[in-house]
C-alpha cells in the first residue's frame, strides 16, 4: 500500500506544477489589465530573486564556480527571467489568454530545435514532421478570426508571445547543458534568478518612478504569484518530480499544460473559445506529441 502511494505522489505533484504553469498566461493577463507590462516583468524578477536568496543559502546550494558553467547560468537567466517575462506580459496584454496558453504549447518543440544546433545532431524526420504539423496549428491559431477568446487577440500580442518562447526554449537548453556539466538544475533555477534580479537593478527608478502603481489585491497577487508559485515552487516540484518519479513516466504530463490554461482562462477570465481555437488545439497538441514521441520533455512555461 505504501509504495503504491509513494508511486502516486510524484504524479499528484507533477500535475498540480502542470496546472499551475497552465495558469501563467491567465494570471498575467490578470495582473496585465491594471499594472504596466514592463513593471510586472521587473518586479516578477525581483520579488523571485529576493525569494531564491533565501532558498539557496538555507539549501547551500552553491553559484557556478567556473566561467565555462557562469556565462550559461547567466545568459540562461536573461533569457528565462529577463527576456521571457517581458515580452510573454507585453504579449498577453495585446492576446487572450487562450491564444497564450496555445501558443506555449510549442515550446518542446522550440527546445528540440535549439537543442538540435547546440548539439550538432539532425532530428529524426519524425521531429520535423511534428515540427510542420504544430506550427501549421499555430499559423490557424494567430491567423485565424472569430469571436470569443479572438476579440481579445492580435497578431502584434501572439507574435510577442511566439518571441517569448524563442528565449525560454534556449534558457531550458543552457539549463539542460548545465546539468549534463554536472551542476544541478535548482542551482541553475535559483542562481539564474538571483543574477537576473541584479541585472535589473539598475533599472528599478526608471521603470517604477514615482514608485509601485496602484492596482487592486487581485493585481499584485497574481505578480507574486508569478515571481514565487510558477519561478521557484513550479521549478522545485517539476524537478523532484521528475526524479522520484522517472523522466519518462512524469513529463508526458506537461502535455496537459495547454489544456488546463483553457480551462482556467474561461472560468477567471470568461473567455469563450471557438471552431477556430478548437481546431488549432487538436492541431498543435497533435504535433507536439508526434513531434516528441517517446522523448522526454522537461521545459516549461513561466
Amino acid at each position: 500500500m505504501k509504495a503504491t502511494r509513494a508511486a502516486w505522489v510524484p504524479l499528484l505533484v507533477a500535475l498540480l506544477v502542470v496546472v499551475l504553469w497552465g495558469g501563467t498566461p491567465t494570471v498575467t493577463k490578470l495582473a496585465a489589465r491594471e499594472i504596466d507590462p514592463l513593471v510586472i516583468a521587473f518586479t516578477r524578477t525581483l520579488v523571485g530573486a529576493l525569494a531564491a536568496l533565501p532558498l539557496v543559502l538555507a539549501m547551500r546550494v552553491a553559484p557556478p564556480r567556473s566561467l565555462r558553467l557562469a556565462w550559461p547560468l547567466v545568459l540562461s537567466g536573461i533569457c528565462a527571467f529577463v527576456a521571457f517575462p517581458i515580452l510573454f506580459t507585453y504579449g498577453q496584454r495585446h492576446t487572450s489568454a487562450m491564444h497564450g496558453g496555445l501558443i506555449l504549447a510549442v515550446l518542446p518543440v522550440m527546445t528540440g530545435l535549439y537543442a538540435a544546433v547546440v548539439e550538432r545532431r539532425w532530428p529524426i524526420s519524425r521531429w520535423w514532421l511534428g515540427c510542420t504539423i504544430a506550427l501549421a496549428g499555430e499559423a490557424l491559431l494567430i491567423g485565424g478570426k472569430g469571436h470569443g477568446a479572438e476579440q481579445e487577440a492580435t497578431l502584434f500580442g501572439d507574435v510577442l508571445i511566439v518571441l517569448s518562447c524563442l528565449f525560454a526554449s534556449l534558457s531550458y537548453v543552457l539549463g539542460a547543458r548545465l546539468a549534463q556539466a554536472g551542476y544541478p538544475s535548482l542551482g541553475t533555477t535559483l542562481w539564474s534568478l538571483i543574477a537576473s534580479g541584479i541585472l535589473l537593478l539598475p533599472g528599478i527608478p526608471w521603470v517604477l518612478g514615482g514608485g509601485l502603481p496602484e492596482a487592486t489585491p487581485l493585481a499584485w497577487g497574481s505578480v507574486f504569484f508569478l515571481a514565487v508559485i510558477t519561478s521557484i515552487l513550479g521549478y522545485i516540484g517539476w524537478y523532484w518530480a521528475l526524479g522520484a518519479g522517472g523522466i519518462a513516466r512524469i513529463a508526458t504530463l506537461q502535455f496537459m499544460q495547454p489544456i488546463s490554461g483553457l480551462v482556467l482562462a474561461f472560468f477567471l477570465l470568461g473567455e469563450r473559445p471557438t471552431l477556430v481555437l478548437g481546431i488549432a488545439t487538436l492541431v498543435i497538441l497533435a504535433g507536439v506529441v508526434i513531434a516528441q514521441g517517446r522523448r522526454s520533455a522537461r521545459s516549461g512555461a513561466r
